[in-house]
This record gives structure tokens, C-alpha cells and sequence, in this order.
């Protein structure tokens, strides 16, 4: 189904997105469209079916991968970009600043110790 109004027209991302501004544009993308944007375990469950998606396009694009007759290969870029979205999305539900979210894990991760196993 085809979304054509004029609200959806109106949705447009700065040249030089930040994370807040992919947040804000799929949370107002996801209204216009009247997506879900009340239930996270509805919203997570979608979010998990994305991930198998990029599983498989990784799958079926690598070397030594094999698909059926009739399969085609997946768009890697496609998958990825749905995964990103339902990110934000869930971020949005649960009022997370992905980018405040992400230098603060970060700082964490720097005071670990890494090891190969």
C-alpha cells in the first residue's frame, strides 16, 4: 500500500541526520502511517523478524551460501535500514536518547578489559 498525503511528502531528513533527528522522523513516519507506537512487545517482535531478515540476506549473499530454486537473494541495505528503524522506534517507545544512550555505554566499554576466546 502506497502512503501519497501530504503529511508523508512533508517527511524529509536534514542532509547531515543526527540520531536524534532519525528518531524524531520515525516517530512522526510511524504516526502518519498509523503504525504501532503504543505496544514495545508487539514492536520487539517486529523488530525480531527484521533481524532474521538481515540473517538471512547475509546468508544468501556470502560465499560458499547456498538458496533454493526459486529464493533470491536479499538486500542487505534494505534489512539493515527496517533494523534501524524498529531501533529507533523502540528507543522512542521507552523515551531513550540513542545518542546519549550510546556515549554512556560507550564510556562503560572503555574501562573493560577485552580478550579474545
Amino acid at each position: 500500500m502506497k502512503y501519497k498525503t501530504i503529511e508523508q511528502n512533508d517527511l524529509q531528513l536534514p542532509s547531515k541526520p543526527t540520531l536524534a533527528d532519525f528518531q524524531q522522523y520515525v516517530k512522526k513516519m510511524k504516526t502518519i502511517r498509523n503504525f504501532n507506537v503504543t505496544d514495545p512487545f508487539y514492536e520487539c517482535c517486529l523488530f525480531m523478524e527484521e533481524c532474521g531478515e538481515v540473517v538471512s540476506a547475509i546468508r544468501k549473499n556470502s560465499k560458499g551460501g547456498t538458496i533454493g530454486t526459486g529464493s533470491k537473494k536479499g538486500n542487505i541495505e534494505e534489512e539493515l535500514a527496517d533494523v534501524f528503524m524498529y531501533v529507533c522506534s523502540l528507543a522512542n517507545m521507552f523515551d531513550v536518547d540513542l545518542e546519549k544512550a550510546f556515549r554512556q555505554k560507550e564510556e562503560i566499554n572503555k574501562t573493560r578489559f577485552w580478550k579474545k576466546i
